[in-house]
């Protein structure tokens, strides 16, 4: 009998979610932070944005991200997935955008899953990026 995966062997609303705060997509500057027990059936989007800004805030680890206006999630990797070339972001399935307007669709709806990787950022500068995704040194 095959072991289950582990993305399945946590509730959904306990879930392990890391989040990939982004300060430089071309320079790759990023610092990520674990959140330990998401409730995916009822946590929305906005409110996962406004749990990450608290930690850059007050976690110290987190001080270079604080210059940038975090606005924007997007799916990085979701659990035993492949995962993307670029180490940044995930510049394929512009799906896996979360609507930061939508406060009432819930992180299990855009199909975030225990295991799931995001990426926190400014959309602005993703816009950017997207137009010319070369990585600077």
């Amino acid at each position: 009998m095959d072991a289950p995966l582990t993305s399945t062997t946590r509730p959904n609303t306990m879930a392990i979610l890391t989040v990939r705060v982004v300060k430089s997509l071309a320079y790759r500057s990023i610092k990520n932070h674990v959140f330990q027990s998401i409730d995916l059936t009822t946590t929305t989007a906005p409110q996962l944005l406004e749990m990450i800004k608290e930690v850059v805030k007050t976690n110290g680890g987190f001080r270079a991200q604080r210059t940038v206006d975090l606005n924007a999630l997007k799916i990085y990797t979701k659990a035993h997935g492949s995962k993307t070339m670029n180490l940044a972001i995930n510049l394929d399935n512009p799906e896996w955008m979360l609507d930061m307007n939508d406060d009432k669709k819930t992180l299990l709806e855009y199909g975030i899953e225990n295991e799931t990787e995001l990426s926190c950022f400014n959309l602005a500068d993703y816009e950017e990026f997207a137009k010319n995704p070369e990585q600077k040194w």
